[in-house]
């Protein structure tokens, strides 16, 4: 039998059941290409892939699908335009989540907040938020303190290799929200645990951290948590920013007026879903 070129291994991988995009970021990963050479495979779809290469290909899809999410296979994933390195210890960074960021960014810029703000991004996991944010605040020209807190040392493990592979400068902190975290801060961003613990959704999540998803029987236990001991936390004037599920806005939005949050409002997600609530910390 002839050995298989990358057209042929590609259909193949689709009659498993995967996607075409997959199969092609998948492929480029077995033959040790970076995923943005895709144009290659369709330059070079005639050429016959060496053994090897094929029998990688073939366990990477199989892997697939089991249902592994592809950052973990491919150990990478591009968030806010940075390229992270992802496995089992963390979260897969979502695109919804860049909202989070952009509303982040959007407090940082508005008029009153100085040219080095205060940061802190709770439950960090892979520090894509924090390094999003340090990140565009270098971009501005502004040398900000970010500060990503974790619960997992794993995780934090994680965030501290991707921030000094994309040479950006954050503090880390080992601690359950903010417990261990001492200052006061202009903004305060958090992706937390927000899915119930009986959600069957959860079953489609399980090569991922399940601490890192599933929080109490409504899934706002630490989101509750969050918002109580923020206060403290913040400075006058300073944003409480968090990511919640599809139908939390109202909840979440209560919550944070309950705890004496102004200003309380929502933003849409990329599929016009109210994603992220937050809310202004008067003082006092």
């Amino acid at each position: 039998m002839n050995a298989p070129n990358c057209a042929q291994v590609l259909a193949a991988a689709q009659t498993l059941g995967l996607d075409r995009l997959d199969a092609q970021l998948l492929l480029l990963h077995a033959l040790g290409k970076p995923g943005d050479a895709r144009a290659w495979l369709l330059a070079h779809d005639t050429d016959v892939l060496p053994q090897q290469a094929a029998e990688n290909f073939r366990a990477v899809c199989l892997r697939r699908v089991a249902g592994e999410p592809l950052a973990y296979i491919v150990g990478e994933k591009e968030f806010f335009g940075l390229a992270l390195r992802v496995d089992a210890r963390v979260l897969v960074p979502r695109p919804d989540t860049e909202t989070l960021v952009e509303w982040a960014l959007e407090c940082l810029r508005a008029p009153g907040v100085p040219a080095a703000p205060s940061v802190l991004d709770l439950g960090t996991g892979s520090g894509a938020i924090a390094l999003a944010i340090a990140h565009s605040l270098q971009a501005d020209g502004r040398q900000g303190k970010v500060t990503a807190v974790d619960a997992s040392a794993d995780a934090l493990e994680v965030a501290r290799g991707n921030a000094a592979r994309l040479g950006l400068k954050l503090d880390f902190i080992e601690s359950h929200w903010l417990e261990k975290v001492g200052g006061h801060f202009h903004l305060i961003v958090s992706n937390p645990p927000y899915i119930a613990s009986a959600d069957p959704h959860l079953e489609a999540l399980a090569y991922e951290p399940l601490a890192a998803l599933a929080a109490g029987e409504d899934g706002l236990d630490d989101i509750r948590a969050i918002a109580r001991q923020a206060p403290d936390s913040l400075l006058p004037g300073g944003w409480l920013l968090l990511e919640h599920g599809y139908d939390q806005a109202e909840a979440v939005c209560a919550l944070l007026a309950r705890e004496g949050f102004v200003q309380v409002q929502n933003r849409l997600d990329l599929a016009g879903i109210a994603r992220c609530s937050g809310g202004l910390w008067p003082g006092g």
